[in-house]
C-alpha cells in the first residue's frame, strides 16, 4: 500500500438479500488529493460500490461478503453510514435528492450537521462562490428549481461537512451539455483548490476522463480495466466501448476486450 493511500478496497464483493451477488472481488485504490473516476454502463455495479464504501448497503438489505476495505489504513466494510460520515466520507447520491420543502441556504445548512456547534459563515461564502447561480435562489425552494442548479445544491450541501472523501454518483445525469461541462469545471476546481479526494462514478466518459487523475472501467460487477486517465483517454477499447459500437456494428462488450483476472490483494 502506498503511503498517500486514502482507500483501498482489496477483492470486495457484495450480496444483496443473501442470494444477488452484484460486486464480484472488487479492487481498486484512491490515493489522497486525486480524482478517481468509475466508468461503466448502467448495472456495471457502480453504485453498489460507492454505497460498499459509504455504508448505504444496509438500507437496501446489502452486506460485504468478502474482501476487505481499508480508509486511512482501518477497516471500514459493512460499518454504520453515520459512523462512516464522522470519518469524512460524504456521498452525493444518483437523482439529486434535495430536501423540497426547505431553501436552498435551509438546505445548504443540513450539511452543517456533522459539525454541530461550528461557525459555518465562510463555508456557505465558500458555496456561493463555487456556485454563483445559488446565490440568486438561496431563499427558494428547492422543489422550484432546476436540475442543474440542485446538483450544485447537493455537491455544495456535501462540501459543507468538510469531507475528506467525497463521492459523486453521476453528477451529469439528466442535464444539459453546457450545465455539465460548468459542473465538472467546478468539480476539479473543488479538488485542486480545497484538495478534495473524489471519486466519480460516471457514464459520460469523456467529461469524466477530462477531469480524473485515475480510472476504473467496471462490467457485471468487476473491473475490466484501469489506469491514468490520460492513457484511458487513448485506449482504442474503451472509446469504441463508449461509442457503443463495434467495427462489425454489433454492441460491443468488455467480455470481448479482455478477460476479468482477480487480483491480488495489496499488501
Amino acid at each position: 500500500m502506498k503511503d498517500n493511500t486514502l482507500l483501498q478496497l482489496n477483492n470486495i464483493s457484495v450480496v444483496y438479500s443473501d442470494v444477488i451477488q452484484v460486486l464480484k472481488g472488487v479492487s481498486l485504490l484512491v490515493e489522497q488529493n486525486k480524482i478517481v473516476s468509475l466508468l461503466g454502463s448502467n448495472g456495471a455495479g457502480k453504485t453498489t460500490t460507492l454505497k460498499a464504501i459509504s455504508g448505504l448497503l444496509k438500507p437496501e438489505n446489502g452486506k460485504v461478503t468478502d474482501g476487505t476495505l481499508m480508509y486511512e489504513g482501518k477497516e471500514i466494510q459493512n460499518s454504520a453510514p453515520e459512523d462512516i460520515t464522522r470519518m469524512g466520507i460524504i456521498q452525493v447520491l444518483e437523482g439529486r435528492q434535495p430536501f423540497k420543502y426547505l431553501t436552498i441556504e435551509e438546505n445548504l445548512r443540513v450539511g452543517t450537521a456533522t459539525r454541530w456547534g461550528k461557525p459555518y459563515k465562510k463555508d456557505m461564502e465558500l458555496i456561493y462562490d463555487y456556485f454563483p447561480p445559488l446565490v440568486k435562489r438561496k431563499k427558494t425552494l428547492a422543489g422550484y428549481c432546476s436540475g442543474g442548479e440542485l446538483q450544485m445544491l447537493v455537491i455544495g450541501r456535501a462540501l459543507i461537512a468538510h469531507p475528506k472523501l467525497l463521492l459523486l454518483d453521476e453528477p451529469s445525469l439528466g442535464l444539459a451539455p453546457l450545465v455539465v461541462k460548468e459542473i465538472f469545471k467546478i468539480i476539479r476546481r473543488i479538488n485542486e483548490e480545497q484538495g478534495t479526494t473524489i471519486i466519480l462514478v460516471e457514464q459520460n466518459a469523456n467529461m469524466a476522463l477530462q477531469i480524473a487523475h485515475y480510472g476504473y472501467v467496471m462490467e457485471n460487477g468487476k473491473i475490466v480495466m484501469e489506469g491514468k486517465a490520460d492513457e484511458l483517454k487513448k485506449n482504442p477499447d474503451v472509446r469504441e466501448f463508449y461509442l457503443g459500437m463495434g467495427a462489425s456494428g454489433l454492441t460491443k462488450s468488455y467480455k470481448d476486450v479482455k478477460a476479468y483476472k482477480r487480483r491480488k490483494r495489496w499488501l
